[in-house]
C-alpha cells in the first residue's frame, strides 16, 4: 500500500505521523508525507487544532482517509471550546508504543514523546483531563522514544510532576544527559525542595511554568522555586500567563508584575485571540517583547 501522512502541525513534527510511519514501514508499505499531487491507497490525517483547515479543504486523491486527533474533537459553543470524547480516536497499542520514525522529518534533530498522560487540574480552557483523564499516569519509559541519538528531548507531558512516579522519571532524564525541554511546562504548585533538586540536575535551556488562574495566588510557590533552583537568569524561568479567560486586566497585570518582581519572565497567552479586546493584544505585545517589558516599568506608559 501507498500511505500518505497529513498533519496540521507546523514547525514541529507530528508524533502520530512518525508512529504510523514506523508501523507501516515495518509491514512493507510505502510511506511519505502527504502531497496533494500524489495518489494514495490510504491517508491518515492528524489534527491538533480546531481552527486550522482540514485536509479535504482541497481534493484528496485517496481510496480512504482516516482522521484522528484533538482538533477533530473540539467545537466552539457559546464562545468556549467543547471536547467530544466520543470522537477521540486512539492509536492501536502496537502503533502507540512503537519507536517513532524520526526520518520522516529530517529537518528536526530532537526526540519527542510522552512519559505521562493526564492531569488532575481539569481546567476549563484545557482538554487534557477530558481526553486523557484527571490522573497523571506513566505511559512509557524514555527508551520508548529515545535511544540516545539526539542531544535534545522535547517532552509533551501535560503534568509530569503530578505522576506518582515523577521522581523516577526525572532521574531517567538526568541519566540521559540530554537537554530536556518540558514543552507543556512544569506545574509550579507541585514543586518541592526534593523534586527541585532533581530538576536542578536536568540539562535545560529554560523551564516553563504557568499561572493561568488569577483567583489562585501562586506567589509562594514561585518564591520557593527561586530559593532552591540553580537557575538564576530570569529569561530561563518563563511563565505562561493566560489572559482573556475569566480575568480582568488588573488581575492580568498583578500576575505579570509579580512574576517580574520575583525574577521570572512572564509570557502572555491569549485565549481565543481572534475575539480578544485590543487592550489584551496590546498587553501581549508589551510583555512578550522582552526589551520593551524590561525598559518600560508600567503598562500604562507603553504607547505601542
Amino acid at each position: 500500500m501507498k500511505i500518505g501522512l497529513w498533519s496540521d502541525c507546523h514547525n514541529f513534527p507530528s508524533l502520530p505521523a512518525m508512529k504510523l510511519s514506523a508501523y507501516h514501514k515495518s509491514i512493507g508499505d510505502e510511506v511519505e508525507l502527504f502531497d496533494y499531487w500524489h495518489s494514495y491507497d490510504l491517508v491518515y490525517a492528524s489534527k491538533v487544532f480546531s481552527f486550522t483547515d482540514d485536509i479535504d479543504e482541497y481534493p484528496v486523491q485517496a481510496d480512504e482517509i482516516r482522521k484522528g486527533g484533538t482538533g477533530y474533537c473540539i467545537s466552539v459553543q457559546n464562545g468556549k471550546e467543547v471536547f467530544d470524547n466520543s470522537k477521540n480516536i486512539l492509536l492501536p497499542k502496537e502503533i502507540e508504543h512503537i519507536y517513532p520514525d524520526y526520518s520522516l522529518y529530517p529537518e528536526y534533530d530532537f526526540a519527542t514523546g510522552f512519559l505521562t498522560r493526564g492531569c488532575p487540574r481539569g481546567c476549563d480552557f484545557c482538554v487534557v483531563a477530558k481526553k486523557e483523564g484527571k490522573c497523571s499516569v506513566q505511559v512509557a519509559d524514555l527508551s520508548e522514544f529515545w535511544h540516545g541519538e539526539q542531544k535534545e528531548i522535547k517532552l509533551l507531558d501535560p503534568n509530569l510532576l503530578a505522576c506518582k512516579n515523577h521522581e523516577k522519571l526525572l532521574q531517567e532524564l538526568i541519566d540521559s544527559k540530554a537537554t530536556i525541554d518540558f514543552t507543556q511546562g512544569v506545574d509550579i504548585r507541585l514543586t518541592n525542595p526534593d523534586n527541585i533538586q532533581l530538576l536542578n540536575k536536568i540539562k535545560t535551556k529554560r523551564i516553563h511554568f504557568a499561572w493561568d488562574n488569577p483567583k489562585q495566588d501562586l506567589t509562594k510557590y514561585f518564591k520557593q522555586f527561586s530559593e532552591h533552583t540553580k537557575i538564576k537568569d530570569y529569561s530561563r524561568k518563563a511563565v505562561y500567563v493566560l489572559t482573556n479567560f475569566n480575568s480582568t486586566l488588573e488581575e492580568d497585570l498583578y500576575r505579570i508584575y509579580t512574576l517580574r518582581d520575583l525574577g521570572y519572565a512572564p509570557y502572555v497567552m491569549i485565549y481565543q485571540k481572534e475575539n480578544a479586546p485590543k487592550i489584551i493584544r496590546k498587553l501581549q505585545r508589551y510583555v512578550n517583547c522582552r526589551q520593551i517589558f524590561r525598559s518600560i516599568d508600567k503598562f500604562e506608559d507603553y504607547k505601542g
